[in-house]
Parts: C-alpha cells; sequence; structure tokens
C-alpha cells in the first residue's frame, strides 16, 4: 500500500491457491537477497551480479523485474515490511506510561526478526542514497513517533518525536550496524530495561529545556 507520504507498506496479501508461479519464485529470490546484500554492503558496495549470485538466478533478472538496481533497492528496501499503523497500536496500548518499554521491546523484536536487514540497509545506504534518508525519517518521525507522543498529549511534541527516533536509530546502529557489545548480544528485555527509561522521559517526561 503506497501512503500520501510516499512510503510503501505491508498489506495482507491476497490467498492464492496452488504453486507461485516461476517468475514470483526468482522475484522473492532476488528480493530476500538483496535485503541481505544491501544490509551487507549499502547501496553503493552492493552489485547486481553479487544479488543475482545469491538469489541463484542470472543478473539479467533484475533488470526484467526491477528495471536495475535502484529499482530493486525501492522494492527491497524502501517497502516497509510491516503496517505503520499496526505498530502505533501495539506500542501505544499500554497508554503513555509504558511508551518506552512498549517501543523498545517491539522494535527490537521486528528488527531481530523480518525486519531487521531492510532497516541495517537504510541505515548503511542513508550517505550515498537520499531516497533512504527519506524512508527512514519518514517511518520514524513522520509515521510513529509523532503519532505516538500524540496520544500522550506531551508538550513540544516535535522535539519528542525526533528525541525518540534518535534513541531507537542510536540503538539499532549499535545493535545491528556497529555490533558493539554488550549492546549487540544482549537479550531484548536486558535492553528494554536499560533504555526504555530514557526513552520514556524524552516522550512524556520533564525536558528541563533552557528558557
Amino acid at each position: 500500500m503506497v501512503h500520501d507520504d510516499g512510503v510503501t507498506t505491508a498489506e495482507e496479501p491476497a490467498r492464492r491457491r496452488g504453486r507461485r508461479p516461476a517468475g514470483e519464485d526468482t522475484k522473492t529470490a532476488l528480493l530476500e537477497a538483496a535485503r541481505a546484500v544491501f544490509a551487507e554492503s549499502g547501496y553503493d558496495g552492493a552489485t547486481v551480479r553479487t544479488i543475482a549470485g545469491r538469489a541463484g538466478v542470472d543478473p539479467a533478472m533484475v533488470n526484467h523485474w526491477f528495471g536495475g538496481k535502484e529499482g530493486l533497492f525501492a522494492k527491497a528496501v524502501l517497502h516497509v515490511p510491516f503496517d505503520l499503523n499496526e505498530v502505533v497500536e501495539t506500542v501505544t496500548a499500554g497508554g503513555p506510561d509504558k511508551l518506552g518499554e512498549n517501543i523498545v521491546r517491539t522494535f527490537l523484536t521486528r528488527w531481530d526478526g523480518a525486519g531487521g536487514e531492510s532497516f541495517v540497509a537504510l541505515i548503511r545506504s542513508v550517505t550515498t542514497k537520499p531516497e533512504a534518508m527519506q524512508t527512514l525519517r519518514t517511518i520514524l518521525v513522520n509515521r510513529i513517533f509523532t503519532d505516538v507522543v500524540r496520544t500522550a498529549d506531551s508538550d513540544r511534541p516535535e522535539l519528542r518525536a525526533g528525541l525518540g527516533a534518535t534513541q531507537m536509530i542510536g540503538l539499532g546502529m549499535a545493535r545491528y550496524v556497529a555490533r558493539i557489545d554488550p549492546v549487540a548480544s544482549a537479550d531484548i528485555e536486558t535492553l528494554v530495561a536499560a533504555v526504555a527509561p530514557n526513552l520514556q522521559r524524552y516522550l512524556t517526561g520533564e525536558l528541563d529545556l533552557p528558557g
């Protein structure tokens, strides 16, 4: 589904019967390989040949199905693999006092799972692909944290949304990109206990701003 802000998100696919056509298998293999290679190397470091080799298909299939590396990047990485409205509903379900805890747990659970490679690929590509930076900003600030802060009815909502996004981007970079231990190897609940209180202050607490 394409939203007004240009971000494409997942929606429930129509149920299919029987085996997928061979072309769909090729596309799926390329998308999975692309997420992995873009996560490892970023946009500039990834090559069509490497992605196709990882997928076990002819490199010409990238042009055939996606029009080239840029089209593949857009579909594999800029497409959000989950429903952002569902994320907001999940993290706000416990009320304002549980926002920090729910956000850290929800994000890490998704990043440890299927959404992790897309996030890492975005982070690795933001310095060379403006589209990656725009997608990251739109997802975290405009589509998630702005809506989350609004439910808490806090003052300075734009600042709080930005602070919350930087907290999670920093945590994600340390855990998945730089792989700084013990953050990279810690279990999710340990990081929830350590990070959530500060994130909660950003979202609903006293910021002690000058003036």
